[in-house]
């Protein structure tokens, strides 16, 4: 039984990376307390607020278990990999018995020692025309299909006979060597030997590329291996819409978010190009898409990636001035905000510039509707939301909070 014929609409606005940790840079404050966000402190103020380990206490979540988490699921149970959702969010879409990657475009030495995870941040076009040089590549009886992705990033499905999914990361996550690919059973030990393989023969026909000789020649980092992580098969999920009984859209830039949202079930929304990259992304013009996406759906996710990439480049000064344009971004909700609206404004994970990656550490949430019982926080940040009723909460609980504030709920017991 539903309680009440008028339901609101749900929008969660996913900050990404967005919490932090003291910098010495801003004489121990947080990029969040140390920037004045007027808007995303009206809404905390005016609405209800917390604090969220999007997967659990003390876990790092990368983004695609906590956006599985925001999403309602738990991603303890459901998520097989990071593979299959960039994979997805790119539209390389998995058969049963395929194994999916994602990939970093690197720069290496002659001896395979990675010099830069992210070839010097190399985007499209030139990742379009390397890629093209690995099509139609087979393995020990194994087909290769690779597509490139947002910025650095590709995705890679090993489709044929005898693959497993439990292999080791070959991307070390830092400079220095590879870590070598290995697997514990036989089907593991096989799909890593094919994993190796690959990534060599990347580099043998990446090397020497048109494409690299002209980056080196202009003074940027050639991306001349591929390196594979997040091994996964494609995980059994229940519709978003089945779930939760809404009608929901993605409106993010980032391939692996959408592929999330893909395989849950939302229909993601295409984006013009200033809409889908990191720090340049035009965060205003993705919440107006939000928003008239919101008309014909009852729930929306929007992404904004830029917050993440400042973490991770170990930039608080930087992520200040983008958490300036995210409360502008609020502002335009702020100014066209209609009553029959849920929003949520949170992060998927913490990448404290310090660290320079993500971590365990809680995130800020705020939630407003016209109505809700305003509480004590004030102020949006890590600190700042702590004062509010939500308190310390799972990600997975957000999209309930949500229906029962968007009178969605359905009455439990008589």
């Amino acid at each position: 039984m539903i309680l009440s014929a008028v339901k609101k609409k749900i929008l969660i606005v996913v900050m990404d990376g967005l919490g932090d940790r003291g910098c010495k840079e801003l004489n121990g404050l947080t990029p969040l307390q140390a920037t004045d966000t007027p808007n995303l402190d009206w809404f905390t103020r005016n609405g209800i607020a917390g604090t969220c380990d999007t997967v659990d206490i003390g876990i790092r979540p990368g983004s695609d278990t906590s956006h599985l988490s925001i999403l309602g699921y738990d991603p303890l149970e459901v998520y097989t990999g990071r593979g299959p959702f960039e994979a997805a969010g790119i539209g390389l879409v998995g058969r049963p018995g395929d194994v999916a990657f994602r990939c970093n475009f690197s720069t290496c030495d002659g001896n395979h020692n990675i010099i830069d995870r992210r070839a010097g941040r190399i985007d499209k076009p030139d990742t379009t025309e390397l890629i093209k040089s690995l099509n139609g590549m087979k393995i020990d009886g194994i087909e290769i299909i690779i597509k490139e992705s947002t910025e650095h990033r590709a995705a890679m499905i090993l489709r044929g006979p005898g693959l497993s999914p439990d292999v080791t990361d070959v991307d070390s996550h830092g400079e220095g060597p590879l870590n070598w690919s290995k697997g514990s059973t036989k089907e593991a030990e096989f799909t890593a030997g094919v994993v190796n393989k690959f990534v060599k023969e990347t580099y043998d026909r990446l090397n020497d590329h048109p494409v690299n000789k002209r980056r080196s020649a202009e003074g940027l980092l050639p991306a001349n291996i591929i390196v594979p992580r997040g091994a996964g098969s494609f995980p059994d999920i229940q519709p978003f819409p089945e779930k939760h009984c809404m009608k929901a859209a993605c409106v993010a830039g980032v391939g692996m978010i959408k592929g999330i949202c893909g395989i849950c079930g939302l229909d993601v929304i295409d984006l013009p190009c200033d809409c889908t990259g990191g720090c340049s992304s035009n965060f205003v013009s993705k919440a107006k898409i939000a928003m008239e996406t919101l008309k014909s759906y009852d729930f929306v996710l929007m992404n904004a990636k830029a917050p993440d990439v400042c973490g991770h480049d170990r930039d608080p000064m930087l992520k200040c001035g983008i958490i300036k344009r995210l409360d502008e971004m609020a502002g335009y909700f702020r100014e066209n905000f209609r009553d029959d609206m849920v929003i949520v404004f949170t992060a998927d994970h913490s990448t404290p510039c310090s660290l320079g990656d993500h971590s365990g550490d809680p995130v800020p949430i705020a939630v407003y509707t016209p109505g809700n019982v305003m509480d004590d926080a004030v102020t949006f940040s890590e600190s700042g939301c702590s004062h509010g009723r939500i308190g310390r909460i799972r990600g997975k609980y957000i999209v309930p909070m949500c229906m029962d504030l968007a009178d969605r709920a359905e009455k439990f017991g008589a």
